[in-house]
């Protein structure tokens, strides 16, 4: 074997290295190894739509997720921070896995979804939240994901009313959003400033102090 070159290991390679320098394992994700900063980059710079949107920057999944907690917060304003965080963090998967339209998940079936959900799983453990959040909770962020994807839709996307009203379900009652595409490192800076506002008020250590040993 020539100098400098390494051997390939017969097993592929089911690890991703971050921004960060953290390598999260695909197969097993440890919330040791999730940072805000590497899900807020990658978020920014996945395209809702798979990019197929009006405007000079895709609709990021970023700023779609800042949208769907402040319309959590529109539908239930008395809703608890740590709640209005799991909102916020709704998406937080797809910084590794893209944002895969609901059609092709469905076609891909039963393994995308457990490994969706162990990766939903380690990122809940790794900023304070329970593993699972109740039903009313998810169901609630559905809903806003949904309003949200409604103005998407019609706004940016090509959908015309009826058709957003079909597939997505009328906004909630005073609602309303009109939408302008951030560039990604806006996208970025505004979802980590989000996160820390949120992290505070639920009372939640700091995500650096949440594994500190000393």
């Amino acid at each position: 074997m020539r100098k400098g070159l390494r051997r390939r290991t017969t097993e592929p390679r089911a690890w991703q290295r971050m921004l960060s320098g953290r390598r999260l394992d695909l197969l097993d994700p440890s919330p040791m190894d999730i940072e805000i900063e590497d899900i807020a980059h990658g978020l920014a710079r996945v395209a809702r739509w798979n990019g197929q949107t009006l405007g000079d920057h895709a609709f990021s999944v970023a700023q779609h997720s800042l949208v769907v907690e402040e319309i959590v917060a529109h539908i239930q304003p008395d809703i608890a921070p740590k709640w209005r965080l799991a909102a916020l963090l709704h998406d937080a998967a797809e910084y590794v896995i893209g944002d895969m339209i609901s059609p092709f998940k469905a076609a891909l079936g039963f393994d995308y979804k457990v490994f969706e959900e162990r990766l939903e799983t380690a990122i809940h453990v790794r900023f304070g939240l329970p593993a699972k959040p109740p039903a009313w909770v998810k169901t609630l962020i559905k809903q806003a994901d949904h309003a949200c994807a409604h103005f998407e839709a019609t706004q940016l996307a090509g959908f015309s009313k009826a058709e957003a009203l079909d597939f997505f379900g009328a906004p909630p009652e005073g609602y309303d959003l009109r939408i302008e595409p951030l560039p990604p490192s806006q996208a970025q800076e505004r979802y980590v400033q989000r996160y820390h506002v949120l992290s505070e008020a639920a009372g939640f250590a700091p995500a650096d102090a949440a594994f500190d040993t000393e």
